[in-house]
């Protein structure tokens, strides 16, 4: 798959998500190759007015794969002042516009997915950010605001014209948020409509259901958010299984150790022990999901702060089992 001048291994994608694809995240999920993989989102007003914390957002050392890195804004004078930096100063390799978030305190300043209800200024925002950027652009949008208002075919179309080298459909309007089932039908219906990728996002938790959105909806890729909560190894499965209509036997407990230690030995290492080690308590929540006494476990864990206190506590849990 080709995103501007971009050659992707594979057509898999680790999705951005606030909070979790982070740098030591996306360095284990690369391990078991996606074709790209997605910083958390950053703020263009972050960037305009030189927020410390936007900036160790970006830190890409040590990946392996392409990395996008995703903006948020409904400002274009902002836009195009980030859109400038992240290429000249962070010489990021492709930006991604978000206008799929639906958390209320982006919505509330416009941001996200409140661009949805605006495809004039979506239009804007995205034509002054191609405009402004040397590296191909790409959006991630929802399928529109609710029901009533589903935008997404209009919104592709206009993305394709002022230049936007992929889009990424997110099955849900911003009223359903995370819940119900994504609109594979709509994805379909933005893949008949445009020339440029389709990206398909939304419940794809393992290799049926990824089969299943390449299928039915011809997208060129697929992007893969809440399945890799815990689940690194989502990428390898699906890959294998596409390629050979096989899956791979289940992950053993000796290896969901070895990338967890792994894991909070890079999260310590790059934010920092107190940092990483309370960072670590919501991705040991997911590793360790549906395992025996994973509940006790993570009480355990809820207030430990010292990184060899918490991979003691790991391995007796994982010896245990």
């Amino acid at each position: 798959m080709k995103i501007g001048n971009i050659e992707l291994k594979n057509n898999l994608i680790l999705a951005p998500m606030a909070g979790v694809t982070d740098l030591p995240f996306r360095r284990i999920c690369e391990e078991f190759e996606p074709g790209l993989v997605c910083t958390e989102m950053i703020s263009s007003k972050g960037l305009y007015y030189n927020d410390h914390k936007t900036g160790r957002i970006l830190n890409t050392t040590g990946e392996t794969v392409p990395v996008s890195c995703q903006i948020f804004g409904s400002d274009p004078e902002t836009m195009a002042f980030a859109t400038k930096l992240l290429n000249d100063k962070y010489k990021v390799e492709i930006l991604d516009i978000n206008m799929g978030c639906p958390v209320p305190k982006v919505v509330k300043n416009g941001d996200g997915s409140k661009l949805l209800t605006d495809l004039n200024l979506a239009k804007t925002i995205m034509k002054t950010v191609v405009e402004n950027s040397k590296v191909p652009v790409t959006v991630k949008i929802r399928t529109g605001w609710d029901k009533n208002n589903i935008v997404a075919e209009e919104l592709a179309k206009i993305a394709e014209e002022v230049g936007i080298s992929a889009i990424t459909v997110h099955g849900r309007t911003r009223s359903e948020y995370y819940g119900g089932k994504a609109d594979l039908e709509i994805i379909k219906r933005v893949k008949e409509v445009v020339k440029i990728p389709v990206i398909g996002n939304g419940d794809i938790i393992d290799e049926e259901t990824a089969k299943h959105m390449l299928e039915y909806t011809g997208v060129d890729g697929i992007m893969i958010g809440r399945g890799a909560f815990g689940n690194p190894w989502i990428f390898k499965k699906i890959n294998h299984y596409l390629k050979t209509e096989e899956k791979l036997p289940p992950i053993s407990n000796q290896e969901k150790l070895r990338v967890i230690k792994k894991h909070i030995e890079m999260a310590t290492e790059i934010k920092g022990e107190l940092v990483g080690v309370k960072e670590m308590r919501k991705h040991l929540a997911w590793y360790t999901k549906n395992l025996k006494n994973s509940s006790e476990f993570r009480n355990s864990i809820n207030k430990i702060e010292d990184k060899n206190k918490l991979i003691k506590i790991v391995d007796e849990y994982f010896s245990s089992l």
